[in-house]
């Protein structure tokens, strides 16, 4: 976070251009005086272009308007966004201006050097890490009372049933209030959860039902809480840090994937679910005294939304017809309801194929969260967001979902569920910064929640679905199934979103070596003629 600036978070941008050089409007933001920032997010038609005289790169931010034919192009971060050799053009650049990279300065850690990010981080990994503690032993305590992955799937429907039911208006909340506010008020719920069922536990009074409420009751919670603290992260930081902060929000998140699990397992076995659950519910204080901490008068101001008729359908036709904003929403509510569904496949693998307990089950989700952590801290590296990058990184995700199903022995399973999540946690940060940078900040509560509504919100259907398909064809065949449709949706979704843009796939060898290229649709009617 800038100190003090109150600066507004980056636009994004409004519509997109025609195709053809001669409509062009490029924008260059401004360098800011920091050496280790960049220019913020994209697309300010007529804009004032000036150069810095620091060490740090500066990105030039092309916008693309609305085509004549009511076409939308692909604005930011379009698939195609490789180099041309035939046009000329460097890696990076797109033909008529159809997509640029926006980069970000400072190195992996740079938003860390911010005081409000680095107390908010503080007190989430200690929370992150109770979360993890306390979803390993929800799902092993429901096994353990029902024996049915199903139940398992059941749980997780539950849990994130309210964010597809009420996704859009948590959105609505985020952009009305003040964000720290409404975090001090989750995260306090969100704790109460924590600490009553552990009461239930320790008491030995827990049944099936009072999971299955308590995790409905955690879901209308994370209704308002997910798109306020996605949206509040740009006001801790800035538009020059945010791509970096959202990978160090995941890395955050996976680190704590990586301790709290293994916590849960030595728990369950030594002393009892019930344990886990108070940890959990005591680990909410972290991020209450972060939040309270924070220097208010350092945070970049937010654009408040009055209280209006017609707030929520207006998000909606903010996105509808942005490529840049609808494609990648849909290919991760593909991943999100098909993809993602460890929680079932990896009890299934533990329990039935592979004859372990909770004990195995944790190690599976350390090593799933060690590849994750892996994935967002190359993230945080990269300074661009780019579709291709988010595309191809589903696509494999899904692969070797497939993959891992032929697995012959645990440890050869175990292996492959690294460079799995590595790329999950890939595909969900590209997606996740591409839609933030390209929001207006008025709308980036709608958005965001629309985002989380379609990645989570299909859980409730996904969950059960493959619940069922587990128990009844086993956990290869569920594990499979998901990656199937998710390598499906990708590669759909990246076809559809080149026909958007007017190019065309072109492999080549460059250098004796496989090239693979987009080009311009115009361009080849051009040789050829």
């Amino acid at each position: 976070m800038s100190t003090g600036s109150g600066a507004d978070s980056a636009p994004a941008p409004k519509s997109t251009h025609d195709l053809t050089t001669s409509d062009r409007a490029t924008s260059v933001e401004a360098t800011s005086d920091r050496a280790d920032s960049v220019g913020s997010a994209s697309d300010r038609t007529a804009s004032e272009s000036t150069t810095s005289e620091s060490n740090t790169s500066e990105s030039a931010i092309q916008d693309n308007g609305p085509l004549d034919s009511g076409t939308p192009g692909i604005p930011e971060s379009g698939i195609p966004d490789s180099d041309i050799p035939e046009s000329g053009l460097s890696d990076g650049e797109i033909p008529d201006g159809t997509a640029v990279e926006r980069t970000t300065g400072g190195g992996t850690f740079s938003s860390l050097k911010i005081r409000n990010y680095r107390l908010f981080a503080t007190g989430a990994v200690v929370s992150n890490t109770g979360t993890w503690m306390s979803r390993i032993t929800q799902d092993w305590l429901v096994l353990s009372l029902t024996g049915s992955s199903a139940a398992v799937g059941i749980t997780t429907a539950l849990q994130f049933l309210p964010m597809l039911l009420f996704g859009l208006y948590g959105g609505v909340i985020a952009d009305r209030y003040p964000k720290r506010q409404v975090l001090l008020f989750t995260q306090s719920a969100l704790g109460l959860c924590g600490l009553s069922l552990a009461a239930l536990t320790l008491s030995g009074h827990v049944q099936v039902w009072h999971v299955y409420l308590i995790a409905f009751l955690l879901g209308m919670v994370t209704v308002v809480d997910n798109p306020s603290r996605q949206s509040f992260v740009s006001e801790m930081v800035g538009p020059d840090q945010l791509r970096n902060a959202v990978s160090l929000n995941s890395a955050n998140f996976q680190s704590a994937r990586l301790i709290g699990p293994a916590v849960a397992g030595v728990l369950i076995t030594t002393v009892g679910s019930g344990w886990a659950f108070m940890l959990n519910g005591l680990s909410f204080s972290a991020p209450l005294v972060g939040l309270l901490l924070m220097r208010q008068h350092e945070l970049h101001k937010s654009v408040r939304v009055p209280r209006g008729k017609g707030q929520l359908r207006e998000g909606l036709r903010y996105v509808r017809g942005r490529p840049e904003l609808i494609w990648p929403i849909v290919l991760v509510g593909f991943i999100g309801t098909f993809g993602f569904n460890f929680p079932i496949w990896l009890t299934a693998y533990a329990h039935q194929v592979y004859d372990g307990g909770a004990g195995l089950y944790a190690f599976f989700n350390i090593l799933m969260a060690a590849g994750s952590l892996a994935g967002a801290l190359l993230a945080a590296r990269r300074g661009s967001s780019r579709l291709r990058l988010l595309v191809l990184a589903a696509m494999t995700f899904g692969a070797l979902e497939i993959v891992v199903t032929f697995s012959p022995s645990v440890w050869l399973f175990s292996l492959l569920l690294l460079p799995i999540g590595m790329l999950g946690m890939t595909t969900n940060i590209s997606a996740n910064t591409s839609v933030q940078m390209a929001s207006d900040p008025e709308m980036r509560g709608r958005v965001m929640s629309l985002y989380m509504m379609v990645f989570v919100g299909g859980t409730p259907i996904g969950g059960p679905l493959f619940g069922w398909v587990t128990d009844t064809y086993g956990a290869r065949v569920g594990f499979a199934t998901g990656g199937l449709v998710s390598l499906l949706a990708a590669a759909t979704i990246g076809l559809i979103l080149t026909r958007v843009a007017g190019v065309r796939l072109k492999v080549g060898l460059r250098g004796g070596r496989p090239h693979v290229t987009f080009v311009p649709k115009t361009e080849e009617l051009a040789t050829a003629a």
